[in-house]
């Protein structure tokens, strides 16, 4: 067994009958969801997607993505799991970098999908409601799963450090698959009785792993909310009797400060990822709804999870937790040198879960992984006990409620605007959101832009969750010895 659609067939076969999907009303067995991928993968085919071939999605949470990721893996293609809230120039930009063969985007989106589809040669199909899932009865489903090497890649996900463009990391079968069962069997400890509250993005590795797969890899149900709200969630969690909620500290948060008397007794066990969590919240988290919450390490990079703070051994608010299963980390000092205990390094990684590398990057996969190690650039430190606490980002990006904030694109934006002569894109502690995005902005000499201006000029270029809220004029922004901007230095407004 080595296609990760191979988790759904098995779990198929094993229990039938039992809820794989939940959205509402609407119950998707297993013995259903299996069949709706082959005949999904019969419908790619059909359309002359050939195994290694790269099939974009840009869905949001509901059934039509599961059976489509799943779908794409079991006719051998290569998913590219793409925002629905991105713009034409952004949806161009995934489709010609992955060289994806096919789009298929939501009816209620934007048409910016469609329109950077047309822009990038690429063709798209509008996946409607319901009746997506009726149009695939016309194909005869296809019952082989394509054979898959454990190295072959499976997932193309895009992510980014604070230069350059988005790249695609390339995530394995063999890395997706060790990761989702460690998640499922070693740290949440998933049954098929288990109710998944589904509320993360599947497009975004958290989600797709630590909810997706892990459910189906258990058996264990999973439940669909489309986009988060507060209410809407706790009422899924009382109708559904979900027992595991995963979620960012702004959900957190969210779902703390919510005025709410319906029943979430079920819940046993939570996950917290994304960004640092308030110690504040997770204890307030816990008094409240009566589980514990996990909080935990990962990156698109390493499928993602790397260290877990674990339901059956002792955990210590604010760190996240010890390695999991088969992963081994190292702390480094500037001449990568081994930090001892206590004190602070970069945090590298090395184990299964690794992508294979940035797709077509050769030179920027070196440089991340330049021995078998990934670099994380991330800075943490480990006590006497093995459980880390990360502590700083080494690179500049910014983790605004979770969603992954990269300044340069931001800065590439703001450049094209004809009265900018130099801007520089950072992050301001939120106390709802973790971060949020800001702009210190130089003008060309003789040009004049109001802050409001700018801000709306970069809203109608990139998705909703990357404009900077904040934006100030400055006379010149700080230097060092190379002409290197010190973002560190940038004085931020009061707000």
């Amino acid at each position: 067994m080595a296609n990760l659609a191979e988790f759904l067939t098995a779990t198929a076969a094993r229990q039938p009958g039992h809820p794989a999907l939940r959205v509402g009303a609407q119950v998707i067995s297993y013995a259903e969801l299996e069949q709706l991928t082959a005949r999904a993968a019969a419908l790619l085919r059909a359309q002359g997607i050939s195994p290694g071939d790269r099939v974009a999605l840009m869905l949001p949470n509901v059934p039509e993505f599961v059976v489509l990721y799943y779908g794409a893996l079991r006719a051998g293609a290569i998913v590219v799991p793409l925002n629905p809230l991105l713009k034409q120039r952004e949806v161009e930009y995934h489709l010609r970098d992955s060289g994806a063969a096919a789009l298929f985007m939501w009816l209620h989106a934007p048409g910016e999908g469609a329109a950077g589809a047309d822009a990038a040669g690429v063709p798209f199909h509008v996946v409607e409601p319901a009746m997506f899932i009726e149009q695939l009865a016309r194909y005869e489903p296809l019952a082989q799963v394509a054979p898959a090497h454990g190295e072959d890649i499976a997932v193309l996900l895009y992510t980014s450090g604070t230069t350059g463009l988005p790249k695609g990391a390339a995530l394995t079968h063999a890395g997706l698959r060790h990761n989702a069962e460690t998640s499922a069997l070693h740290v949440l400890q998933l049954a098929p009785d288990d109710v998944i509250m589904g509320c993360l993005p599947l497009f975004h590795i958290f989600g797709q792993t630590c909810t997706m797969n892990v459910a189906i890899r258990s058996g264990a149900a999973l439940t669909l909310v489309a986009r988060f709200d507060p209410q809407a969630v706790l009422e899924a969690i009382a109708r559904d009797r979900a027992t595991v909620f995963e979620g960012v500290p702004t959900m957190y948060a969210a779902l703390l400060q919510h005025g709410s008397d319906v029943d979430t007794s079920s819940l046993r066990v939570c996950v917290s990822g994304g960004a640092s969590l308030p110690v504040e919240i997770l204890h307030g988290f816990e008094r409240r709804f009566g589980c514990m919450v996990l909080e935990g390490f990962g990156m698109s990079e390493t499928s993602p999870a790397v260290s877990f703070n674990h339901p059956d051994r002792p955990r210590k608010a604010g760190s996240v937790g010890t390695p999991v299963r088969d992963i081994e980390v190292r702390l480094l000092d500037g001449k990568g040198r081994e930090v001892p205990p206590g004190e602070v390094g970069e945090l590298v990684v090395r184990g299964p879960n690794l992508m294979k590398g940035y797709w077509g990057r050769p030179e920027e996969t070196a440089a991340a992984i330049p021995d078998g190690w990934l670099r994380t650039g991330d800075l943490a430190r480990q006590d006497e006990d093995g459980y880390l606490y990360i502590v700083d980002r080494k690179k500049d990006l910014i983790i605004r409620g979770g969603y992954n904030v990269y300044p340069r694109e931001i800065e590439e934006v703001l450049h094209e605007h004809p009265a900018v002569g130099l801007a520089a894109v950072v992050g301001i502690p939120d106390k709802q959101l973790g971060e949020d995005v800001g702009a210190a902005v130089v003008l060309r000499p003789g040009a004049q832009a109001a802050p409001e201006e700018l801000r709306e000029f970069v809203k109608q270029r990139v998705a909703a969750y990357k404009y900077p809220r904040w934006i100030w004029i400055v006379d010149a922004l700080p230097t060092g010895p190379s002409g290197k901007i010190l973002k560190r230095e940038i004085p931020v407004p009061t707000r």
